[in-house]
C-alpha cells in the first residue's frame, strides 16, 4: 500500500500499526467480559490515531499534546498486559514481544515530544524517565 499522508512514513506510526497487528489476535482470544479485554482494544487503537493527529497538527503545542495522548495510551497498554499476567489469563513470556514493541513506540514517542516541547518536556520528563 503506498503511503499518502505524513504519519503513514513515521516509524512510529508503523511500530504502533505493528503492536495493533500484534495483539488484535491476542484480544480476540481473551473473554470478552474481561474489562481489559475492550481498555486494551480501546488503548492501541488510541496510539495510532493520536500519532497521526498530532502529526497533522501545525503547532508545535499542539503536536506536543498528542504525542503525549499517544504515549499515555502505549504505557496503558503495557500495564493491560501485566494486568492479564497477573490474572493468568496470559504468560509473561506471552506478552513480551508485545512490551517490547510498545517500549520501542514509548521512545520514538518521547524523541517527538522533546522535538515539540519547548520546555514541557523537561519537567514532564523528570517524572517519566524511567518509562524509556
Amino acid at each position: 500500500m503506498p503511503l499518502i499522508f505524513d504519519h503513514e512514513k513515521l516509524t512510529v506510526y508503523q511500530r504502533a500499526l505493528e503492536f495493533i497487528e500484534w495483539v488484535t489476535p491476542f484480544i480476540e482470544e481473551l473473554p470478552k467480559s474481561i474489562a481489559v479485554q475492550n481498555q486494551l482494544d480501546r488503548a492501541s487503537t488510541s496510539i495510532v490515531l493520536n500519532i497521526a493527529e498530532g502529526n497533522g497538527k501545525f503547532g508545535p503545542a499542539d503536536r506536543f499534546k498528542y504525542f503525549d495522548i499517544a504515549r499515555g495510551s502505549t504505557v496503558e497498554c503495557a500495564a493491560c498486559l501485566d494486568v492479564l499476567v497477573k490474572k493468568k489469563k496470559c504468560s509473561s513470556d506471552q506478552v513480551s514481544s508485545g512490551k517490547a514493541l510498545l517500549h520501542e513506540v514509548v521512545a520514538m514517542l518521547m524523541g517527538l515530544m522533546k522535538r515539540n516541547g519547548q520546555g514541557r518536556l523537561r519537567k514532564a520528563g523528570d517524572q517519566h524517565s524511567d518509562e524509556i
